[in-house]
């Protein structure tokens, strides 16, 4: 093993000068990212270690917190059922969403990408504008609304497929079936336009020195030259998508209600609605902190999963 080599104190005099003298030309520069570096600390950070800290507390925003130690985590894995029900629900939720919005994201765009030009646009809007739509559960809610009238018992019944309207949103075997329909739909958001703009950053170039190297059909020119051109736009779209998969809440409130019959709609992010939210009666902050610890915990092991793999693209 080689000892690392002391720096004399003329060299370490002259490298304080030289770090001083690159922090002096760059004070425009961290002046500029000083908004988002505050809002980033305020907004993101700050919320996340005192969420991490009222997690060993018993809080419900009446008496000052009382530290509890692991209580709020012995509870929620040994005696919680509905949380080990909503972490089952909310892993089958990010399995399948997750890796089929992020290839579904990618795919329309890599399709639109190779249209003309003058229908990109309207075909970008298109695919996009699910995800923008505020109140797109109305639409869901006729689909599958339970009586003769919902459009899909609607059509069921012309067809003389059944002769009952089938309860969709009341029924516990079609709650998770309709809500990853349902989030599939969203799920063309930023990520999307995101490969969109990746997809055009890619030198042209590049593909006619792979058909000279070899490069012999469309799939090999997309993993060789393509997909490691825009390694950048792939994990922040892969960060995205594995982030939306594991937060769907707000999807199974509006559709199914909370709690959902038999918390078969029920994920991670209801549970801390029913513990934490202010629309609650139970306020128990401590323990929606815990919760919500494990939720952020189950993100960042999967962010970390993803960009290994991510580094493997065109390899």
């Amino acid at each position: 093993m080689f000892k690392k080599k002391k720096l004399t104190p003329e060299q370490k005099k002259f490298k304080n000068e030289v770090m001083k003298k690159n922090l002096k030309n760059s004070r425009a520069s961290y002046a500029m990212m000083a908004p988002y570096l505050l809002i980033f600390l305020t907004f993101t950070i700050i919320p996340v270690v005192v969420g991490f800290a009222l997690s060993f507390t018993n809080y419900d925003m009446l008496q000052s917190p009382k530290f509890v130690g692991l209580d709020n985590y012995v509870n929620l894995f040994l005696y919680d059922e509905v949380f080990i029900i909503a972490l089952k629900n909310t892993l089958i939720l990010a399995v399948i969403t997750g890796p089929v919005s992020y290839i579904m994201a990618f795919l329309f765009a890599w399709l639109i990408n190779e249209l003309p030009h003058k229908v990109r646009g309207l075909m970008t809007l298109i695919f996009y504008a699910p995800s923008i739509s505020g109140n797109a559960y109305v639409i869901w809610q006729l689909l599958f609304s339970s009586d003769r009238h919902g459009y899909i018992n609607s059509f069921l019944i012309s067809m003389g497929i059944t002769n009952e309207p089938i309860l969709w949103l009341t029924t516990p075997s079609y709650a998770l079936i309709i809500l990853i329909i349902v989030q599939l739909w969203l799920s063309l958001g930023v990520s999307f336009l995101s490969f969109r703009a990746g997809l055009q950053t890619v030198d042209r170039t590049l593909y006619e020195a792979a058909a000279i190297d070899g490069i012999k059909n469309r799939w090999q020119e997309l993993w060789y030259v393509t997909l490691p051109q825009m390694k950048s736009q792939l994990l922040f779209g892969a960060v995205m998508q594995i982030t939306n998969s594991l937060g769907i809440g707000m999807v199974s409130v509006n559709l199914f209600g909370m709690p959902s019959t038999e918390y078969a709609a029920h994920t991670l992010v209801t549970h801390i609605l029913d513990f934490g939210s202010t629309n609650s009666t139970r306020l128990e902050m401590g323990y929606a902190s815990a919760i919500a610890v494990v939720l952020f915990l189950l993100m960042m092991a999967s962010n970390l999963v993803i960009q290994k793999v991510i580094r493997r693209v065109g390899s």
